[in-house]
């Protein structure tokens, strides 16, 4: 069993790069598709430094929004930290925005969270270190964490929704 505790700031992983001609769709915007690429590869680096593990597997895209868009000639940072270790599988939330260096400003265009699994060498699950939130986003972060989890077990039919405790606390005083 694995007793290291890491921080969500021991995975933290920035990508930076320019939004190309061949990366854009007709209204001169990123591909959705695109986004989603460059998240996954930034999730799974997160991923790879909290499991200290090459071997690290996209198991869910949980939830991604596009709330704007992002031009063509933009520069975008995307910033990846786990939120929650659970046995083999760790959340990774996923911030995006465009730098714009003009006005030295972040906007913040859109934001997704993945779980991603560590395996081991025949590819089946191995336990990842847990994880001690420091900050108050972290914290909450964490929290919301354990009841996507439930909400994600419960759709699968693998969790009775009178076990998830976390979620009733939501509805139920």
């Amino acid at each position: 069993m694995n007793t290291k505790i890491k921080t969500p700031a021991d995975s933290a992983a920035v990508l930076t790069n320019l939004v190309l001609p061949g990366e854009t769709n007709m209204l001169n915007n990123l591909f959705g598709g695109e986004l989603l690429a460059r998240m996954d590869r930034i999730s799974s680096i997160a991923a790879r430094r909290h499991a200290e593990s090459f071997q690290v597997v996209t198991a869910s895209v949980n939830h991604v929004s596009f709330n704007t868009p992002i031009p063509l000639g933009s520069i975008v940072k995307l910033e990846a930290k786990v939120t929650r270790a659970f046995s083999s599988s760790m959340e990774i939330y996923v911030d995006v925005w465009i730098d714009d260096p003009m006005t030295q400003e972040l906007i913040k265009t859109n934001n997704g969270i993945y779980t991603f699994v560590a395996v081991d060498e025949n590819n089946k699950p191995t336990q990842v270190p847990q994880i001690q939130p420091e900050t108050e986003e972290e914290k909450e972060r964490f929290d919301a964490a354990l009841r996507r989890k439930q909400l994600s077990l419960i759709l699968a039919g693998k969790m009775n929704p009178k076990d998830a405790h976390e979620l009733k606390a939501l509805f139920i005083g």
